[in-house]
């Protein structure tokens, strides 16, 4: 599993803008600068949390950004699984699979389901209002 461009930015604007909630609706513009990316490439991500009604969205002046929801109610797992086709470590495992001739007697089926429980527990485990903590509470360790 590697995390795309796509994902990471998608998680880099709902930290942006539950750090700016406040401040109503925020100008794609704005987002963009403060995070350094590409207007045109952000409209892409901005379309698909709206889609996903993850974000609401204004045209005009004072138009803009927001989130539906608060930031508490917004896991890490909910958005990446959004932005990416898989975060299955195997493909066996990805939604949609066919399903393998081996599977009855793959020796690591289990290890591939357990760590693919990991992933999803962890990822669902952590909300946007978490990523915005500047103390780091809970993210105090090295790899």
């Amino acid at each position: 599993m590697l995390i795309s461009t796509k994902g990471r930015y998608a998680m880099r604007v709902l930290i942006d803008l539950a750090e700016h909630q406040s401040d109503g609706y925020i100008p794609l513009k704005a987002i963009a600068q403060r995070q350094e990316i590409s207007e045109k490439y952000l409209e892409s991500i901005i379309k698909l949390l709206v889609k996903a009604k993850l974000l609401t969205g204004v045209r005009g002046k004072g138009g803009g950004y927001r989130m539906t929801k608060p930031p508490e109610e917004y896991t890490v797992g909910q958005v990446l699984r959004l932005t990416e086709e898989s975060l299955a470590p195997v493909s066996c495992l990805e939604d949609g699979a066919d399903a393998c001739e081996r599977a009855a007697e793959c020796r690591t089926l289990a290890l591939w389901q357990g760590l693919d429980r990991a992933i999803n527990d962890y990822l669902d485990s952590v909300t946007v209002a978490d990523l915005t903590r500047r103390d780091g509470d809970g993210f105090d360790y090295v790899i």
